[in-house]
């Protein structure tokens, strides 16, 4: 499948992601092999109708999602949708094979691998072009030069638009992107109120903390001085801040939650974005649930304006961590 490179501007802020993406990983059924069907199509059609509503136009997919179904049911969307492709911003990840039978899951970024998972992808997706693609995690065994040039042939064939990556630290951003003479522009890491090591990796420095934090100090600092856009998967914390508490801290943090949301007149889910985005790296969360009445709770965090105060932001960071800072 090949076409000419496309460069037509795309909605949704820049190509690293909007204020907002859209998280598709629930979109078509279930994770076994059963196809999707007629109810599978209009829950995802539901999603997606709802998410531009609030002003979400980044949607964001991988290849396994689903083992393929989530883009698959995407692209029935697009299909019924005249014109609904020039309205978005197509993101889909590869670089992750399940485990199927005997053969575990494993990590692929050789280079024929990208370019097969890619056109896989754009059939499943019903489109020509992907406007940013994300290497989904590290692959040890991974050829930097074999997988930029890989993202290289795609790029001139006009079948990707943008390159990023996901779960990656600094040095392995910086190693890829030294071999590629277009940008990288998406990070894309697990980043929430309840999943702070990316946060606390640059305060526990000099602290006996320091040994427990894996999260790669500077990784957000190289993001930010070279215009590489964080993503923040899972930035709703899976409702631990929302109405599903299990600890001491995430009752503490869920209190401060709900009090700061009816003083400011928006919804728990808003505020628990906001923290997010209050962040100068400007951290872009990712929405996964297929809820229209929780994609309606995340409008106000789509416009991009977080209304968190210095105090209310570490407030709700001190609340969450249980512990005063260091």
């Amino acid at each position: 499948m090949t076409t000419s490179t496309n460069t037509r501007t795309t909605p949704g802020g820049d190509a690293g992601g909007g204020a907002l993406l859209y998280g598709c990983m629930g979109l078509g059924g279930t994770w076994g092999p059963e196809p999707y069907g007629p109810a599978e199509i209009e829950a995802a059609e539901a999603a997606v109708a709802t998410a531009l509503d609030v002003g979400i136009t980044v949607f964001d997919h991988a290849d396994i999602y689903r083992h393929g179904k989530s883009e698959a049911v995407f692209g029935e969307v697009l299909a019924r949708s005249a014109g609904l492709r020039e309205r978005i911003v197509l993101q889909t990840k590869c670089g992750i094979r399940l485990a199927d039978g005997d053969h575990p899951g494993i990590y692929d970024l050789r280079g024929p691998s990208i370019v097969q998972r890619v056109e896989e992808s754009l059939k499943r997706l019903r489109t020509d072009v992907i406007d940013v693609l994300l290497l989904h995690r590290p692959d040890p065994l991974a050829d930097p030069d074999d997988v930029a040039g890989a993202l290289t042939s795609l790029h001139r064939q006009g079948l990707v638009r943008r390159f990023g990556v996901s779960n990656m630290g600094a040095a392995q951003i910086a190693s890829l992107a030294a071999r590629l003479d277009v940008p990288l522009v998406a990070n894309q890491l697990e980043m929430s109120l309840e999943q702070r090591d990316w946060l606390e990796a640059g305060v526990v420095l000099n602290t006996g903390a320091a040994a427990a934090n894996g999260f790669p100090y500077g990784t957000l600092e190289y993001c930010r001085d070279n215009g590489i856009r964080l993503q923040a998967w899972g930035a709703l914390a899976q409702g631990r801040f929302t109405g599903r508490q299990n600890t001491p801290e995430q009752h503490a943090a869920a209190q401060l939650v709900s009090a700061l949301a009816a003083r400011k007149g928006v919804t728990p889910e808003t505020v628990v974005l906001w923290w997010l985005q209050r962040h100068p790296a400007r951290i872009a969360p990712v929405i996964g649930t297929t809820d229209p009445e929780r994609i309606h709770a995340c409008r106000p965090a789509a416009e991009g304006r977080p209304d968190l105060t210095h105090e209310e932001w570490y407030a709700l960071w001190v609340a969450a961590r249980g512990n005063p800072l260091p």
